[in-house]
């Protein structure tokens, strides 16, 4: 729109012709919004508010009589208040740029006044408080202008070719060197350490490394050696098996062999043995019935007797048979029975008589004398055939 004006945002819109400004001032002071301004009528003008820089390089005087050439920056801008505005306006609106040249010359006269209260060591070692000092001392000549220092930086300090600087800190530096070299030779004797270290780690990898290695190749070998023995073992165990068969084998042809002479030697030994033993029994037995009968005259007596009428018995048995009706199937050979079976008779018939006299003689411990009984009974048998008829012998 014509005739109105708006300020950018980092500046001050100074308005001049008709009213007065605020507290007598000769212009108006518009921030931060815009203003009709008649044309012709009214003049306008715009001071800066950005932040601006002026560089100050001094040689100092310190206490000591020492040159210091110090270099220093001061940030600075124009105040945002009207007072600050109004102040700095009349002094630099037509030439801003001066704000920068008188502000270094009013820093560097206060510089040389604070570095000339105070000692090189001081002033190297507490650059802080010389520059807090300095911002002090200037900051109402500043707030006069309409500046405010917003930070004030000392670069370096330098004492040209006197050497103070450098003769103060060589202490510092011995003892920085010296720490720096006790750093070193630390450094140095941990990179020893740490190379001993991993040697020995390296030592301690390869010989576990080397013994893993023997192991398996022991291992190797063992294996290697067990299968060169499993034929032979194998072998060995198969041999072990056929003479363990074979012993067993061995065992029982042993036993089967002494069982084979037990029944072939020792049995028939035993049984001869047995024999013998039963022989000699039996005539012990005969030698004693010898004795008992040699001793019991009676009875021997007796014997003879019935030993003497045997032939008699057998003749009144065959006597019997002479008017019997014998039919001979046989010839030689049937009369041979006949003859064998009267023979019979009559040892029957005498044993049977012998028995009876015994049972007598035992009864009356005495001899008992022969009757006709056995010739009575053969006389009877011989009636009885008769009866019957004839024989028929076969």
């Amino acid at each position: 729109m014509f005739g109105y004006r708006v300020p950018a945002p980092d500046e001050a819109m100074l308005i001049s012709g008709g009213r007065r400004g605020l507290g007598g001032a000769p212009f108006r002071v518009v921030t931060g919004h815009g203003k009709f301004v008649l044309p012709v009528f009214r003049k306008v003008r715009f001071l800066t508010l950005s932040m601006c820089e002026s560089e100050v390089t001094e040689t100092c005087v310190t206490r000591q009589g020492i040159a210091l050439h110090v270099r220093a920056v001061i940030a600075f801008k124009v105040g945002n208040d009207h007072e600050s505005i109004i102040n700095a306006g009349q002094r630099f609106l037509s030439d801003q740029d001066q704000m920068s040249v008188l502000t270094g010359r009013i820093f560097a006269g206060h510089l040389r006044a604070i570095i000339g209260s105070m000692t090189v060591e001081e002033i190297v070692t507490e650059r802080q408080k010389l520059a807090a000092e300095v911002l002090d001392t200037s900051k109402t000549e500043m707030a006069k202008i309409g500046l405010i220092v917003d930070s004030l930086q000392i670069q370096s300090i330098d004492d040209g070719d006197t050497g103070y600087i450098d003769a103060m800190s060589a202490p510092h530096k011995a003892a920085i060197q010296r720490q720096a070299q006790i750093a070193q030779a630390q450094a140095t004797q941990a990179a020893v350490e740490a190379e001993q270290a991993a040697a020995r780690k390296q030592a301690e990898y390869a010989r576990q490394t080397a013994v893993v290695k023997a192991e398996y190749s022991a291992e190797v070998d063992r294996a290697q050696a067990q299968a060169a023995q499993a034929g032979p073992l194998a072998q060995a165990h198969a041999q072990q098996e056929v003479l363990a068969a074979q012993t067993e084998l061995a065992q029982r042809q042993a036993k089967l062999r002494q069982q084979q002479l037990v029944a072939e030697v020792v049995k028939p030994a035993e049984a001869e043995a047995e024999r013998v033993r039963i022989l000699a029994a039996a005539e012990a037995q005969r030698m004693k019935i010898q004795a008992e009968a040699a001793a019991s005259y009676d009875r021997v007596a007796l014997d003879r007797m019935l030993i003497d009428q045997l032939p008699q018995i057998v003749k009144e048995a065959a006597g019997g048979l002479a008017g019997a009706n014998v039919n001979v199937l046989n010839g030689a050979d049937g009369l041979g029975e006949i003859a064998a079976g009267l023979v019979s008779q009559g040892l029957t018939i005498l044993d049977s008589v012998r028995q009876n006299l015994g049972g007598q003689n035992s009864d009356t411990d005495r001899p008992a004398k022969p009757d006709n009984g056995g010739l009575l009974q053969l006389r009877a048998a011989k009636d009885r055939k008769q009866d019957d008829g004839p024989v028929n012998v076969d």
